[in-house]
């Protein structure tokens, strides 16, 4: 259920603190992507740099930070309460618990509870004494009774020296514990429930194990048609080839190299029930492989080549019922006559043609340029390719 999840990780004043790093790797382990909001007191026990590191986001902690590098950061509160599908704040001292509960707004952290749109997972950890003192356990009450979930803290030795309740539950129990939250919340997006599957960037044709045969895509395309399915509740699994990009958080991903290669993952696959080939695969691969590099003076000035298998074809011959299958065609010329073409001889539904004539579009470029037909007509995206990604998905799935 973490899958493919938008968590934010609040982090508060208490010894327990170091213990949220941890968390937070788990959280990715599991898929989800993390961002960290923390409490000015919570950077006295952990610093903010170990978190921006390990969740590769910037860590909120002021409404107003007195740097002033960063003119947006005090609307963050409001755009991570957008984005986030779980908050969990972990641990949460009896200070922040008392804020919680009576609504106030004093750090990005108070003020993100009140913004957040998601289920709230709130881990108290305390001193036994303050666990127990009855203003606590009013201000529990009182989360409890605004739907917010509560994660009773574990007894054992704390670090007043004594023993009681109020320790950080382990991790295992945190993470099934928002599994469960999430398992309940109802499904959105058009691709809730849903399996897609995406491949992306260059295949390799080796000639000898220093030389091969490609193309220049660095896979931004498909990365981007990985994320926007993803954005709409798809369980997604990215298939790449060398690229030097990251991939997006939340997609399983596996790695090919040559054309075959490709080939055999996507037939593993083949039982997706939406299948977007956005990869640049090599028709051709050389016809023989030299187990050694060809020296200069001993190799030929031609390379035989035999032809690739045409893997989107194959899909559309042996396509489930129902199954949606997304093709990718770049063309130099003859832009639209030669994607229809494409259309029809694969026996797919959907073709998204680009120009390498396009300075807007084509390999490398972070922009695109799209024509997106169908056997009922036509329609036109341009944009980032994360945002013609979401426009051409929007459009075929009705988001």
């Amino acid at each position: 259920m973490l899958s493919g999840k938008r968590i934010i990780l609040g982090v508060t004043g208490g010894i327990a603190a170091y213990k949220a790093a941890f968390l937070l790797r788990a959280f990715q382990k599991e898929g989800a992507e993390v961002r960290v909001t923390m409490t000015p007191s919570a950077t006295r026990f952990i610093g903010k740099e170990t978190f921006s590191s390990l969740s590769r986001h910037g860590v909120a902690i002021d409404i107003f930070p007195e740097s002033g590098n960063e003119p947006d950061s005090w609307t963050r509160h409001i755009q991570w309460g957008e984005w986030a599908d779980l908050f969990v704040i972990a641990p949460c001292t009896a200070n922040t618990l008392g804020k919680i509960a009576h609504g106030m707004a004093d750090n990005m952290l108070a003020s993100t509870v009140l913004a957040a749109r998601c289920p709230l997972l709130i881990c108290p950890t305390m001193d036994g004494e303050m666990y127990e003192a009855p203003a606590t356990q009013h201000n529990l009450e009182t989360v409890k009774n605004f739907g917010y979930h509560v994660l009773e803290p574990d007894k054992g030795y704390l670090a007043s020296g004594l023993e009681g309740k109020g320790r950080l539950p382990e991790t295992e129990a945190i993470l099934e514990k928002a599994s469960s939250i999430l398992s309940k919340k109802k499904a959105k997006g058009p691709l809730s429930g849903k399996t897609v599957l995406v491949t992306a960037g260059p295949t390799r044709e080796h000639i000898d194990p220093v030389r091969f045969i490609s193309n220049p895509s660095s896979g931004k395309m498909g990365f981007a048609m990985a994320k926007a399915a993803r954005e709409m509740g798809a369980e997604v699994t990215l298939i790449h080839g060398p690229v030097s990009i990251e991939p997006p958080a939340g997609v399983k991903t596996i790695k090919f190299k040559s054309a075959k290669d490709l080939f055999e993952r996507v037939k593993v696959h083949a039982d997706h029930d939406v299948i977007i080939m956005a990869a640049a695969v090599s028709d051709f691969s050389p016809a023989d492989y030299e187990e050694q590099k060809i020296k200069k003076e001993k190799g030929s000035r031609e390379i035989k080549l035999k032809k690739t298998t045409d893997i989107l074809a194959w899909l559309g011959n042996h396509r489930k019922d129902g199954q949606t299958l997304i093709g990718f065609a770049m063309e130099t010329e003859n832009l639209v006559d030669n994607a229809r073409k494409k259309l029809e001889k694969k026996n797919i539904d959907w073709i998204a043609a680009n120009s390498l004539s396009d300075s807007e579009s084509g390999f490398e470029v972070d922009t695109n340029r799209i024509e997106l037909l169908s056997r009922e007509g036509r329609n036109s995206f341009k944009g980032t390719k994360e945002e013609v990604a979401r426009q051409m998905l929007g459009h075929i799935f009705g988001n």
